[in-house]
């Protein structure tokens, strides 16, 4: 699990840092300030939460069976997907919804994942430190 852990972190920052520059390069004109800072919020939050899901992936080595730390990668990689990815669509397309899903409400759904990421690291570290 820490291989798979480690290996979204990876891909996650490699997407961040092209993200990154795509926005700073190609989407600065384009986007009126609002998009432009929601497209950088998500940037921003894929660079941290990619670092703790890597710090993570890192943890799960040293303890391979904790439930809470492997929770807390699965949390981390599903509040990167639907808080980043959401912001990122929301700014770049007119993309709205999703079939009968609001794009708008995955939104705070990946925030409670990002929050849950962080509850379960410290749960997780509580329990093996």
């Amino acid at each position: 699990m820490a291989k798979l852990i480690i290996l979204t972190a990876s891909l996650s920052g490699l997407i961040a840092v092209i993200f990154g520059a795509f926005g700073a390069h190609a989407l600065r004109a384009r986007l009126s300030p609002e998009l432009m800072g929601a497209y950088e919020t998500a940037v921003q939050y894929q660079f941290w939460h990619t670092l703790a899901l890597l710090f993570v992936g890192i943890l799960v080595l040293q303890w391979p069976t904790s439930r809470w730390l492997i929770g807390s990668g699965l949390a981390f990689s599903l509040g990167i997907i639907f808080f980043c990815g959401s912001l990122y669509i929301l700014s770049i397309t007119e993309l709205r919804n999703l079939g009968f899903i609001n794009i708008g409400l995955i939104t705070p759904l990946g925030g409670l994942c990002l929050m849950a990421g962080w509850l379960f690291l410290f749960l997780g570290s509580w329990r093996n430190l």
